[in-house]
């Protein structure tokens, strides 16, 4: 199956090399010297259609790591093999973390690098198929129960969403990337009155500075350079429905302003329009960002914001709902399924679920349903094993018992230890009263004030102690990654690996 490769890497040899093999191998490539310039084959105004991308982690300028993070802001979904000199744990961590489908290490053998692309291949493939699926069964509408959930931290969602839904009063949607927002605005707008009318989607975190106005409310012809026809613009075309306004925190201020009017007024000025236009709509935001704080840093009007901000829903990460991960686990099999392998595919091992529970899933429900597809597109078997999750498994292994689903024995009695479905705000021992009233000792034996770097690893070796040596939570909990907790334990002389509770303590 022949496909068009980009291939992005600041050496020109090892370009020549790359579009040597890729072309060996039947395809057509392309070849970047650099982050900026691929984001201009994929999103600029000479964009080509790229299958796969074969991307270097070290190059000047926007790194491999920019370039993979302005991909997922634009909500370019492609399959990205990054290379790199540099082979660590952390490196590939980081890589795919960031939305990375495969890890190669330079040089790359012919064979390594093939197995690569073709496995990239069928998962875009089957991307693609999905994508008209959705589109051929987009004409129903959804409800609330269309959404999976068995999550109490979901309840009051719903709740909101459902009061909502019989109104039209504008919403705002909060939440990390990932969280369902849209699916939770199209839940809204389908069990209303409006359901059956358009449903439009603006990223507005996706559109050019310059374009943001034109998309949003319109042009005339001839109104800028390039303006070869008319266009109606967003607010038009959701004329008697519902517009949805993703990553509004994202919007210029000059652009703000306009909103502002169209919100307050129902009408839009296209631009090189000599009079305004009567819109009804059904207004819904959502971002990930703080608004609030961006009024404080002047990036976010005021006064939009309390238009926007009348009836605020927030939609819970996924780490705060684990409930949820085995029911969206099994909708996710059902429904991504590849053709090939639907019916051949029917479970998932106790011992892979119990590690995808324990995962804290930064990118939430898309990430652990891109996770899921990538995982039925590989697996040989009948069954989703842990082996499917590579790159999962890298970052639980260690801190749970896979067999059991249950964390690693450390010093606590059992009956102290976590339950796989208790809520992970619970302490997993209990703590003693001077660790529960959060006192730290300020001073030493003499009377001075204790060093930094002494008080930090008290508080080190008390979380690992407290969430009985589970890295993942005691990172979360800490407020830093879990790679910069491994490098502080290095950094104190302490083996990440065997730096249980009771080999910290004192």
């Amino acid at each position: 199956m022949a496909a068009c490769i980009l291939i992005v890497d600041d050496d020109p040899v090892q370009r020549r090399l790359l579009e040597a093999a890729v072309t060996k191998f039947g395809h057509a490539a392309i070849v970047a010297d650099g982050g900026e310039a691929a984001l201009k084959v994929l999103d600029g105004p000479e964009a080509r259609p790229v299958a796969v991308v074969i991307l270097d982690l070290s190059m000047p300028g926007m790194d491999g790591i920019g370039v993979l993070k302005a991909l997922a802001e634009r909500g370019i979904q492609l399959p990205v093999i990054v290379q790199t000199a540099q082979g660590g744990i952390e490196t590939v961590v980081l890589a795919m973390r960031n939305g990375a489908f495969d890890f190669v290490v330079k040089p790359a053998s012919p064979e390594r690098l093939r197995t690569a692309i073709d496995n990239a291949l069928k998962v875009e493939a089957r991307g693609m198929e999905a994508k008209r699926s959705s589109k051929r069964g987009g004409g129903g509408t959804l409800s609330f129960k269309d959404i999976v959930t068995r999550s109490p931290a979901m309840d009051r969602v719903l709740r909101l969403a459902q009061k909502a839904a019989a109104s039209n009063i504008p919403i705002l949607i909060e939440g990390e990337s990932g969280v369902g927002k849209e699916l939770v605005a199209r839940a809204i707008q389908g069990s209303g009155d409006r359901r059956g009318k358009p449903f439009v989607t603006v990223n507005c975190g996706a559109i050019p500075d310059n374009l943001v106005e034109s998309i949003l409310f319109g042009h005339e012809k001839g109104s800028f350079t390039g303006a070869t026809e008319k266009h109606t613009g967003k607010f038009v075309e959701a004329h008697t429905g519902t517009l949805f306004l993703d990553e509004i925190g994202d919007l210029p201020l000059d652009v703000q302003v306009k909103l502002l009017r169209a919100v307050q007024d129902g009408e839009v000025d296209p631009v090189g329009g000599r009079s305004t236009v009567k819109v009804n709509i059904r207004l819904i935001s959502a971002t990930h960002r703080n608004l609030l704080q961006q009024v404080k840093d002047g990036k976010f009007r005021e006064d939009l914001f309390y238009r926007l901000n009348v009836y605020p829903i927030f939609v819970p990460p996924l780490r705060d709902r684990r409930d949820d991960i085995p029911h969206l686990v099994r909708h996710f099999m059902s429904r991504i399924a590849p053709a090939e392998t639907r019916g051949r595919i029917t479970d998932i091992s106790a011992r892979a679920l119990s590690m995808l529970e324990a995962y804290d899933w930064p990118g939430n429900i898309r990430q652990l349903e891109n996770a899921i597809f990538r995982a039925t597109v590989l697996c040989e078997g009948d069954t989703l094993t842990e082996e499917e999750f590579p790159q999962i498994r890298a970052q639980v292994e260690g801190t749970v018992n896979l067999d059991r689903g249950e964390p690693e024995p450390a010093t606590a009695p059992p009956e102290a230890q976590r339950a796989p479905t208790e809520d992970r705000t619970t302490p997993l021992r209990p703590a003693p009263a001077e660790i529960r009233f959060g006192i730290l000792k300020a001073l030493d034996e003499r009377g001075n004030v204790r060093s930094l770097a002494e008080v930090e690893l008290e508080m080190i070796k008390m979380a690992i102690d407290h969430y009985s040596g589970q890295m993942s939570e005691v990172a979360r909990r800490l407020g830093i990654g879990r790679s910069t907790l491994y490098r502080k334990l290095k950094e104190h002389g302490i083996d990440p690996e065997t730096g249980r509770a009771e080999k910290l303590a004192s």
